[in-house]
């Protein structure tokens, strides 16, 4: 969410965060990895940024999945609404 407001360095979007250092590093390199973030050095400052590009395939990609899912449980639901109810068997008071 931090770098929705524009780069910041890996100790700035460490400092809130109840983990350590090397753990936010690890998990930023999974993310310049795969491509949602570019780092860049500078000295003894590594900066990163958001790559829009590829956040943008995300979203596309991630509503896709969520449009194909809506027309599957749309189905479900009507395929559900034909079948019928089983008729509840009484007890012994029957």
């Amino acid at each position: 969410m931090r770098l929705t407001a524009g780069p910041a360095s890996v100790s700035e979007l460490a400092r809130p965060l109840s983990m350590s250092l090397p753990s936010v590093v690890q998990h930023l390199q999974v993310l310049e990895a795969s491509g949602l973030i570019q780092t860049e050095k500078a000295g003894r400052v590594r900066t990163c940024r958001m790559a829009p590009l590829a956040l943008a395939a995300a979203e596309r990609w991630l509503t896709d999945c969520r449009t194909e899912w809506e027309a599957r449980l749309d189905r479900l639901e009507a395929f559900l609404a034909e079948v019928p109810q089983p008729i509840p068997q009484g007890g012994d008071d029957a």
